[in-house]
């Protein structure tokens, strides 16, 4: 049997494959990139291109040596400059391949743990308590864990308020919250070197956004001066949100379903007055 008529279409699906393969990654490095620093670099390396072809073409020999071998060197300050963003494209290509049997579990209690962090941060917004809390996601906060104050406790209301009521000497620096357990207190996280941060934001959300910078956690920051609450999530904030804003974003970070609780319907008069009798 002549399979020689088959060749062609299997160079035509796997041409197909090539190019769309091609596009996704592209598409999603765009994605990536879109509203960071590092849109201004490509636009210059693609002018560099531009003008690399040129000097090829019109036999620009200087030019064209000095483009030639400065490709390395570009590459290599590429890295060393964008190594956050470099940092977070691979974070989100792992998350997003990753296998089910690697995936953490979460939401064995399912959302009762993040209520207790939610009552908590609101707590501590009313009080006008400054109060920073780092939650791990994937990628693990080992590091910093260590060189905090362990404590590998339940995470609770009590727990959290009193930490970083200003009179303990535990209230400086985050809490770092792994598999649904208080892992540490008392951390410091490393600093934004973001130029473009505003300049309102104090050290507690510098190190809020440093930390989802370089991982994928997700951080929750309390002001001390004005009470606001802060969400932090791949070196992007959103500042001023509520408790049921902080509960989705929350538990939409978290993957754990949003369950809305649902209230029990008034009772009519006639209802509560037989009550009333039985009892």
């Amino acid at each position: 049997m002549d399979f020689t008529g088959y060749i062609p279409t299997i160079n035509t699906v796997r041409s197909v494959l090539d190019i769309a393969l091609v596009f996704i990654i592209v598409y999603v490095v765009l994605r990536l990139l879109r509203g960071t620093r590092a849109v201004p670099t490509i636009v210059g390396l693609v002018l560099l291109a531009v003008l690399y072809w040129l000097a090829v073409a019109q036999d620009l020999a200087t030019l064209e040596f000095v483009l030639r071998y400065a490709v390395v060197y570009i590459g290599f300050a590429i890295i060393v400059l964008f190594q956050s963003e470099i940092r977070q494209a691979l974070i989100y290509f792992a998350n997003h391949l990753r296998f089910p049997i690697l995936r953490k579990q979460r939401g064995q209690f399912g959302g009762s743990v993040y209520d207790e962090i939610v009552l908590a941060v609101t707590t501590l917004a009313s009080e006008k308590t400054g109060a920073l809390i780092v939650i791990e996601r994937n990628v693990g906060l080992r590091n910093f864990i260590d060189a905090g104050v362990q404590l590998d406790a339940r995470v609770g209301y009590d727990i959290l308020v009193t930490i970083f009521n200003p009179a303990t000497p535990l209230h400086d620096g985050a809490v770092i919250i792994q598999n649904e357990r208080l892992a540490a207190a008392s951390v410091f996280l490393p600093l934004t070197k973001n130029p473009g941060i505003s300049r309102e934001l104090g050290t507690r959300h510098r190190a809020a956004i440093g930390i989802t910078e370089g991982t994928d956690a997700i951080s929750l920051v309390v002001s001390e001066e004005t009470g606001l609450i802060t969400y932090v999530s791949a070196g992007e904030i959103r500042r001023n949100i509520d408790t049921t804003q902080l509960r989705k974003l929350l538990l939409d970070a978290m993957e754990i379903p949003l369950i809305q609780k649902k209230r029990e319907p008034a009772k009519t008069m006639n209802e509560a007055e037989s009550e009333i009798t039985i009892g």
